[in-house]
């Protein structure tokens, strides 16, 4: 038998993973990450991977309002250096010219 085993004739293609972001330009820089369950960060990012596993230094989280799991509070908890799962990186954005603004979708008073 061939090295195949039974996987056909076709040869076998190897698929790179590839990043969807450019992470490189934030390299070093200060930027905020949100992730899957709410849980948001700021911190400077040292390193990432083709699957968006991250490594931010001197990492912040936010911490939620015990009442309402959806809205931040002005506590924060230090971290330090922190590894974080790609799987769980919804947003990244960079910290300096970010500012908040109303939204746009609710009725003014």
């Amino acid at each position: 038998m061939s090295g195949n085993q039974g996987k056909g004739d076709a040869p076998q293609q190897e698929r790179k993973k590839q990043s969807i972001l450019d992470l490189q330009k934030f390299l070093d820089k200060q930027i905020r990450v949100k992730f899957a369950g709410g849980r948001e960060s700021t911190g400077v990012l040292k390193g990432f991977d083709p699957l968006l596993n991250i490594v931010l230094d001197n990492c912040i989280e936010y911490l939620r309002d015990p009442d309402d799991p959806y809205k931040l509070t002005e506590d924060t908890r230090p971290l330090g250096l922190v590894v974080c799962r790609g799987t769980a990186v919804v947003l990244i954005c960079p910290v300096d010219g970010m500012e908040a603004i109303a939204n746009p979708f609710v009725a003014q008073e």
